[in-house]
């Protein structure tokens, strides 16, 4: 993509910064400006620019209000021990949102431009990004068709752009374990939909199941299959991890699971640990029985928004269970501690995961 990003920012008496001691929670503050971009059938990508964060004006007809053709990624910057600003493995990020694209019937973008982009954005916005650990720079493309018409259709046109949030922990829990209830009455998707990709109507179809949750005092939900009602598949912001005690065991990736970065790394670094790791199916029979005998030690769910968070409690049927004694367990300690010390810049980095974002 032969694009360069024109910069039209606020003059330096009108930008805000990040206020110490400013409580921010997750995804409630954004920086002052965003990268933006426009594609129309015949001119491809064209008009890059990072400009002030504004309110987009789009037709009452637009697709992406009727038929929800949108896609989004997720990825944080960290500020390291060393004082330099980190991505975690955005490149990964780029090719999910490639692959997100291409399901939905939307054009590509150039990923070496986009990861550029997010870079130079981020730099802009580096007085934004928090210092404390834990904390970070939420980063959010999102793209989504604007063609005013009401035929189903793949829109001719759409819009890209990027936001930059700071966060905090994603759970008011903090890395405490959190409390996750499965449903056998809803669903998130099947085989063959679009269960492997980052789009807007997936979260739409889980807040349903997700509000009764919470009525019940549960964080999360978890999600079964949506044949048999039987196979664990994911949690509604997170892939899923067991630990038995002869095997770590997360569901393989079937179409119906969005395909995680973080689980991606789990994996990694734990077969390198020498652990037995294995992809397969695992029923939600399995994982009580593996409760109720002490085989399961360690859940955990992975993700980019809250890195490693441990389950203490899983409720299913009427019923809840106890895991590991609602304590956080060794397993999910050490991961939680390599990745974030991986992403702050205090432990190695032997995979070459980490990017930079020069100031």
């Amino acid at each position: 993509m032969d694009l360069d990003i024109e910069l039209r920012l606020l003059p330096p008496e009108k930008r805000r910064s990040l206020k110490p001691g400013l409580e921010f929670g997750f995804g409630r503050l954004f920086t002052d400006h965003m990268f933006y971009m426009e594609y129309d059938k015949g001119l491809e990508w064209h008009g890059a620019c990072i400009k002030p964060y504004e309110a987009i004006c789009l037709d009452p007809a637009a697709v992406v209000f009727h038929y929800s053709q949108t896609i989004f990624e997720g990825l944080k910057a960290y500020y390291g021990v060393d004082g330099r600003i980190r991505l975690f493995r955005p490149d990964q990020n780029m090719a999910r949102l490639n692959h997100s694209a291409r399901r939905m019937c939307m054009p590509e973008v150039d990923e070496a431009f986009v990861l550029k982009a997010i870079k130079k954005l981020v730099s802009i916005e580096k007085d934004w990004i928090p210092r404390e650990r834990g904390s970070a720079l939420y980063i959010r493309p999102l793209m989504m068709g604007t063609e005013a018409f009401l035929g189903v259709k793949p829109s001719d046109s759409y819009i890209f752009f990027i936001i930059l949030s700071p966060v905090g922990a994603y759970y008011r829990e903090g890395f405490n374990p959190i409390k996750i209830f499965v449903t056998d009455k809803y669903v998130r998707a099947v085989p063959g939909g679009v269960g492997d990709v980052k789009t807007g109507g997936n979260y739409a179809a889980s807040l349903m199941a997700s509000e009764e949750a919470k009525k019940l005092g549960y964080t999360q939900v978890l999600w079964l299959d949506a044949l048999e009602h039987r196979y664990v598949e994911e949690v509604g912001t997170m892939n899923i991890f067991f630990y038995f005690e002869d095997e770590l065991v997360t569901p393989k990736l079937t179409g119906s699971i969005l395909p995680g970065i973080t689980r991606d790394s789990v994996l990694r670094m734990t077969k390198d640990w020498g652990l037995p790791v294995k992809e397969r199916r695992i029923s939600i029979d399995e994982v009580i029985e593996g409760i109720k005998s002490g085989r399961l030690k360690e859940c955990f769910g992975t993700g980019t928004a809250a890195v490693i968070s441990p389950v203490g409690w899983l409720a299913y049927k009427g019923e809840e269970y106890i895991i590991n004694n609602g304590q956080t367990g060794p397993l999910a300690k050490r991961l939680f501690d390599e990745l974030t010390g991986i992403q702050y810049g205090d432990r190695p980095d032997p995979y070459g995961w980490i990017q930079f974002v020069e100031p």
